[in-house]
C-alpha cells in the first residue's frame, strides 16, 4: 500500500482513469450539473425526489447550486469531483466522498451520472474514488446507501468491492410506495485484496 498521508479532504486532486477524469468541482461547472440534475431517472434513483410529479418541478436554481458548490470547493468534510467523460470532454455527473469521520477514518460515498449511462463510466469513477479514499487518503471504511429499485447501481458497487450490510426498511417514499435502502460498505483490507477488480 502506498504511504498514507494524514486525512485531509481539503486536498482535492484530480484522479484520472482510462474512461473518465475526476476533477474537483468548480462553480463554473454548476450550469451543466444543474441540467444533469433534471434527469428524472437520476433523481429517482438517488432519492432526490419523492414523486414523478416532483421531477417536473425545478428544485434548485443555478444560483442556489452556485452557493452550495462554492462552499464545497473548500470544505474539509467532503471531496466533490465532476466526472468528465474523456472521449467527449463532457461533464456527465459527480462523485463524492462526504461526511468525513477522521477519528474513525471513515466517510460516505455517492455518485450520479446523467446522459451517459451504460458506458462503464460509473464503474470506473467508483473505482477511482475508492482508490483515492484508501490509497491516497488512508481511510479504513467507506459506506453508501442504494435503493432497492436501483439494482444496476448495486451491481456497480459490488464490482468495486462493496459488501451489503443490511436493509433500511421503507427508507424512501416514492410515488406513494415505500422503498427499502441497502447499506453497503467497503473496508481498506477488502480494497487491498482486489483493488476494485471483480472477485474471481
Amino acid at each position: 500500500m502506498a504511504s498514507v498521508q494524514a486525512l485531509d479532504f481539503r486536498r482535492k486532486p484530480s484522479v484520472e482513469g482510462e474512461l473518465v477524469l475526476l476533477r474537483p468541482v468548480t462553480v463554473a461547472d454548476v450550469p451543466v450539473l444543474h441540467a444533469g440534475m433534471a434527469d428524472l431517472e437520476m433523481a429517482r434513483l438517488t432519492g432526490a425526489i419523492h414523486s414523478t410529479t416532483e421531477a417536473l418541478q425545478q428544485r434548485w436554481s443555478v444560483a442556489d447550486l452556485e452557493d452550495v458548490y462554492s462552499r464545497w470547493t473548500t470544505a474539509d468534510d467532503r471531496i466533490v469531483w465532476v466526472i468528465v467523460e474523456k472521449s467527449s470532454g463532457n461533464v456527465v455527473g459527480e462523485s463524492v466522498l462526504n461526511g468525513l469521520d477522521s477519528a474513525n477514518r471513515s466517510c460516505g460515498f455517492r455518485i450520479w451520472i446523467s446522459g451517459a449511462r451504460g458506458k462503464g463510466l460509473g464503474t470506473e469513477a467508483t473505482r477511482l474514488t475508492m482508490r483515492h479514499a484508501f490509497e491516497d487518503q488512508g481511510l479504513n471504511r467507506v459506506e453508501l446507501e442504494v435503493y432497492d429499485f436501483n439494482p444496476r447501481g448495486r451491481h456497480v458497487y459490488e464490482k468495486a468491492g462493496f459488501v451489503d450490510e443490511g436493509v433500511k426498511r421503507q427508507a424512501l417514499l416514492f410515488d406513494e410506495e415505500w422503498i427499502d435502502a441497502h447499506v453497503m460498505s467497503i473496508l481498506a483490507s477488502e480494497w487491498v485484496e482486489h483493488r476494485g477488480e471483480p472477485a474471481r
